[in-house]
């Protein structure tokens, strides 16, 4: 008898995340920077936030990655542009110059901003968000990327990780989401495209 996983058990999201991180650990070391910036946008539910925690567990340099999701950024239910803008100017654009930046958590309790982080710029870091990748945001990473999966996976996955708290945001976040889209065409701006069943 065989111990090898029978095809049965096999995982298409886990296989297809781990091709994606394959393919993107390969561009890092093309890059050749010793602090890279990556960039991961898709809509919600995608599997942004999946793809780049994988890409840090497995990153193909020595030391250690800093890591920020927009979810921890976004200033509330309407703020996935305000989130985007934030997170250029506090993390992005401080990291592009050299220089420390320094972002607040926001509490989706109190509906404010509270502790600080700081973002070392001689150091990796992957950012991912709904909304992220704009023509500014582009042009201050190294590779960006563009994470797409079928509607209904989506929202399946976002309403698991997020519960009812997420269900009656869904069509609003949505909303915000198609505009970003509609303004920014974040999938014809990424150095690498990864589809998620």
């Amino acid at each position: 008898m065989s111990s090898a996983p029978s095809r049965s058990n096999a995982d298409p999201l886990d296989d297809a995340l781990t091709a994606a991180v394959a393919a993107l650990s390969a561009r890092v070391v093309e890059i050749g920077a010793s602090n890279p910036v990556v960039v991961i946008d898709g809509r919600s539910g995608a599997g942004k936030s999946s793809l780049a925690r994988r890409l840090v567990a497995a990153w193909p340099g020595r030391g250690r990655v800093q890591m920020v999701a927009l979810d921890d950024v976004y200033p509330g239910w309407d703020g996935l542009a305000a989130g985007a803008d934030y997170a250029r100017e506090t993390i992005l654009l401080p990291h592009a110059r050299g220089l420390l930046g320094v972002w607040e958590r926001w509490d989706w309790e109190l509906d404010e901003r509270a502790e600080a982080y700081a973002i070392d710029p001689s150091l990796p870091l992957v950012v991912e968000g709904s909304g992220l990748l704009t023509p500014e945001v582009a042009r201050l990473a190294d590779l960006t990327v563009w994470v797409e999966a079928p509607t209904d996976s989506r929202r399946t996955r976002a309403l698991a990780r997020d519960g009812e708290t997420y269900r009656p945001h869904w069509d609003r976040w949505a909303a915000q989401e198609d505009a970003h889209l509609a303004a920014h065409d974040p999938a014809a701006r990424a150095g690498l495209r990864v589809r998620l069943p």
